[in-house]
């Protein structure tokens, strides 16, 4: 039985694990790796397995960087089940229908220039057609009961606490008489976020694959995000402020809707006019609002209360591309709420293009920003940033919330690894840029007195 890391090692993007053992092949998520065109290039480039040969792919959420590339699949031969939960699934739907619309859209754009250079066309990564063939290879699954995928492997998935329908899995893997557990923790939650349920861990494991992004420091308070988050939206109401957010589609966009909304009941911030500028956005919060199920106690005691969770007077999402640009002249403190959450593009880039170099906005990052990304320039400090093909100068107020991230801090990280430290599990530290993974290697030393490794790309793991 072994494990090969092929994705999401020294990085957050691009997950993906293949799990063999005598009788079966299971692929542990297949992410687009997500940056500059350096790192984009690796998609195009399909790791070490044989998709005709794989019994099955275990899914834990729906983001891009784990699901991203699974259209690719069928174009090699992949005729086997996707397991996911039922919102991962309506998830996938939604995001990778988008990702092949931007897929298409990029080459487009692109050989209207390449064909007057007498270059070849570019070719899209994947197309509304891939995102058809691999939809019927989904296959649902419920939270908190095993299920087998291939011959000797069960899987369980139990919630993450991350967006809907976001899972921790735990395998149980018997070949050749021996049995062993290991267990992806997906992308994990901080504890006390809105909307969803804490997350869930597990008591026992040999091996664990633990995410890292925020390996190196906890996340400032939700109530001081909160108030942060609020000033600026405040100081923004002038004649021509504008506050531009770039947000994740699925989870940080709902989050803010649902604080917003709080500021607003809560008279910290009076009447917001708040733009969703997002159509995969749009249907997230609608999936959100129909998976009511998946909400905590805190929501429901709202709900129940006659206040609605993702909802209130002022917020309005756009339709069409005229109703983005639309937005552009607006002042008074207008909040546009636009994906992608690093830049790498959308209607965001729009936005950006017209209003970094106007001192009367304010640009609000709420979420990680990868390396080699618009995000993460602006977020360094750039005061010249090249955006749709044009150089701008950076004029904007530029701001950072660390507060609103969907990872689990340090603490919380270790927290959830220690639930299973009795076992003694071999831990190896994924999804985290080296930094990261150092740092909480160290503190898991310190605290539960288990090795932390850090794997690299291709390295097998024995389990």
């Amino acid at each position: 039985m072994r494990i090969q890391v092929l994705g999401a090692a020294g990085e957050v993007t691009g997950s993906c694990y293949l799990v063999e053992t005598s009788k079966a092949r299971v692929l542990v998520e297949f992410g687009l790796h997500q940056g500059g065109a350096h790192t984009e290039a690796k998609n195009r480039r399909m790791p070490p397995i044989d998709p005709g040969r794989l019994d099955a792919v275990v899914l834990t959420h729906a983001h891009l960087d784990h699901s991203g590339r699974l259209p690719l699949l069928p174009r090699h031969g992949f005729d086997a089940p996707i397991f996911a939960t039922g919102a991962t699934i309506e998830l996938c739907d939604i995001l990778l229908r988008d990702s092949a619309h931007i897929q298409e859209s990029s080459a487009n754009r692109a050989n209207k220039y390449r064909g007057k250079r007498g270059r070849p066309p570019a070719q899209a990564l994947y197309t509304a057609s891939d995102v058809d063939r691999v939809m019927p290879m989904f296959q649902r699954v419920p939270f908190d009961t095993l299920v087998e995928v291939a011959p000797g492997v069960r899987v369980k998935w139990v919630d993450a606490g991350h967006i809907l329908g976001a899972a921790s899995v735990l395998f149980e893997l018997e070949d050749n008489g021996a049995r062993k557990t290991v267990v992806f923790s997906g992308d994990i939650g901080p504890r006390g976020a809105p909307l969803l349920r804490d997350p869930v861990t597990f008591d026992s494991a040999d091996v664990v694959f633990l995410e890292s992004t925020y390996g190196d420091r906890d996340h400032r308070s939700i109530d001081d995000s909160i108030a942060e988050l609020g000033e600026i939206i405040n100081k923004a109401r002038t004649p021509k402020g504008k506050v531009l957010i770039p947000s994740f589609a699925v989870g940080r966009t709902q989050q803010l809707i649902y604080f917003i909304g709080g500021m607003r009941r809560e008279g910290i911030v009076e009447d917001p006019k708040v733009y969703i500028d997002s159509p995969m956005a749009t249907s997230a919060t609608d999936l959100y609002r129909r998976h009511r199920e998946l909400f905590d106690d805190e929501c429901w005691e709202l709900i129940d209360s006659g206040e609605l969770c993702l909802s209130f007077p002022g917020l309005r999402f756009t339709k069409s591309a005229q109703d983005s640009m639309s937005l552009n002249p607006m002042g008074d403190g207008v909040v546009i709420i636009s994906a992608a959450g690093m830049c790498t593009g959308g209607r965001i880039l729009h936005h950006l293009r017209h209003g970094l170099g106007r001192p009367e906005t304010h640009v609000i990052f709420v979420g990680y920003q990868g390396d080699g990304t618009l995000g993460r320039r602006l977020v360094d400090g750039s005061r010249k940033v090249r955006v749709m093909g044009d150089d701008i100068r950076v004029n904007a107020n530029i701001h950072t919330i660390g507060g609103f991230s969907a990872h689990a801090g340090q603490t919380e990280l270790v927290e959830w690894l220690g639930a299973m430290r009795d076992s003694g599990p071999r831990v190896y530290l994924i999804h985290g840029e080296d930094r990261q993974r150092k740092a909480l290697s160290e503190k898991i030393d310190e605290v539960l007195m288990l090795k932390a490794k850090a794997p690299v790309w291709g390295e097998v793991v024995e389990v």
